[in-house]
Parts: structure tokens; C-alpha cells; sequence
């Protein structure tokens, strides 16, 4: 499967980590791996999160690593990654 980020996914994977970077560089650096590594593995394992019936006719899934959630949809052959933050975050 083809992997993709949308540009408010970037956005939010970049704020994290100059959110971090600003207290912690090193725990920015291994926060986004993880996250890196987490989105990594969907095109091996798609359907790894949960699915949110609240999309119901698209495949939204939300997969969490950690404190972090991150939310992605599969449509045909390709996962797109759509948001992701921390789980202390108003969303």
C-alpha cells in the first residue's frame, strides 16, 4: 500500500516537535521517530487502529503509540495520515 501525509498532518507532526524541541530537543527527536515509526508500519499492517464508526462510509482508524494518537484512512491502496496529537490535547 502507498503511504501518504496530509499537509495538516505534517503540520501537526511538526508542531509536536517544536512544542518538545522547546523543553526537551531529545524527547522531540525520539517522539517523532516513534510516530514516524508507528505510521511506518501501516502500509504492512493497515487495519492495525481501530475503526471509528463515526466516519461511517469512509475507513478512518485511529492508531495510538504511546501518549500519541494518530488518525489515518484507507481508501483502495493507499493509507493517508490525517492528524495526529497528544493524547492531553484538546481534540
Amino acid at each position: 500500500m502507498k503511504l501518504q501525509w496530509t499537509e495538516k498532518g505534517l503540520s501537526d507532526l511538526a508542531r509536536l516537535y517544536e512544542f518538545l524541541a522547546s523543553i526537551d530537543p531529545q524527547a522531540a527527536a525520539k517522539a517523532v521517530q516513534a510516530l514516524t515509526a508507528a505510521v511506518g508500519r501501516l502500509p504492512r499492517h493497515p487495519r492495525l487502529g481501530e475503526r471509528l464508526e463515526q466516519f461511517e462510509r469512509r475507513e478512518v482508524r485511529r492508531l495510538v503509540t504511546g501518549r500519541y494518537e494518530i488518525r489515518y484512512e484507507i481508501r483502495e491502496a493507499t493509507i493517508t495520515v490525517l492528524r495526529l496529537w497528544h493524547s492531553r490535547e484538546d481534540r
